[in-house]
Order: structure tokens, then sequence, then C-alpha cells
């Protein structure tokens, strides 16, 4: 069941393909949704993509971790973290 993840350029010959386009367009249409789904996360917000999933932002507080190498406790200041969650609708077309 596990196959090669799609490559950049196979998404946008997809699209171009289901969508009618030219792969130029198809191409510069995926960079301008990354490029707003990253600005508006790295901001502190959310997008959520319909039938896909909601892309948010979420903060870590800070922690005790341990190195596995050395099994050293140290302490992990607080981060933010990209969350995917994934929409109702793909998952019931992934486990139909």
């Amino acid at each position: 069941m596990t196959q090669k993840p799609m490559t950049k350029t196979q998404l946008v010959a997809a699209i171009a393909e289901s969508a009618s386009l030219d792969k130029a367009s198809a191409n510069r249409a995926l960079e301008a949704l990354t490029e707003v789904v990253t600005r508006e996360v790295s901001q502190g917000g959310a997008v959520t993509l319909p039938g896909l999933g909601k892309f948010a932002c979420r903060a870590r507080p800070e922690r005790m971790v341990r190195n596995p190498s050395t099994g050293e406790q140290m302490k992990k200041p607080a981060d933010r973290v990209a969350k995917v969650t994934i929409a109702k609708q793909l998952k019931d077309v992934i486990n139909a």
C-alpha cells in the first residue's frame, strides 16, 4: 500500500489536466496557494481547505525534554508548530 509521494511536477500536471489549464498557470496557482497558507499560518491564523483539512498554528509551552543519546534532561523553550487536521470528507474517502 505504500507508494512514493506525488512530486510537485506531477501535482502541477494533475492540476493542469483536471482544471483544463496550462502547466504554467497551474504552477502559479499552486505557488499562490502555498504562499497564502504559509503567510496566514505563520501569523498565527488558520486556513481551511474544504474537503481536505485545516492548517493552523499551535503554541507549545516550555517543557522538559530528554536527549535520547545521553539521557540528559533539558528545558526546551516555548515554540509554535503547524498543525494539520484532516477533513471528515477526506477521511471518509480514504476509508471507503
